[in-house]
């Protein structure tokens, strides 16, 4: 007696591995260009500090306040970016990675 699977296998055929097609592996996908590195900037004096700023927070809101900041983190990184805004990373990661108690970014 042939029970119903028995039936179905039997008269189903059956390819063979050995003869299957072969295809070419992926490439990886290429690794998107990195930006150029930034030129860091030398270390400056510590009596230069309070220009160098000035000229940083002359625009800001709050130029005490920024101006006080700005020399802090100027003596203890020993750089003060370009500009009044953005550059950070020109002062290397010093600058870049110094956080206030509440997690946010000291350096102007």
């Amino acid at each position: 007696m042939l029970h119903f699977y028995q039936a179905f296998y039997a008269k189903a055929p059956v390819k063979s591995l050995a003869h299957a097609p072969v295809k070419a592996p992926i490439p990886a996908p290429s690794k998107a260009p990195t930006a150029p590195p930034v030129k860091v900037l030398p270390p400056v004096n510590i009596s230069e500090c309070p220009r160098l700023c000035g000229g940083r927070c002359k625009l800001h809101s709050r130029i005490r306040h920024c101006t006080r900041v700005c020399v802090t983190c100027c003596q203890r990184c020993k750089c003060v970016p370009p500009g009044t805004y953005g550059n950070k990373e020109m002062c290397g990661k010093c600058y870049t990675e110094m956080k206030t108690h509440g997690d946010r970014p000291k350096c102007p």
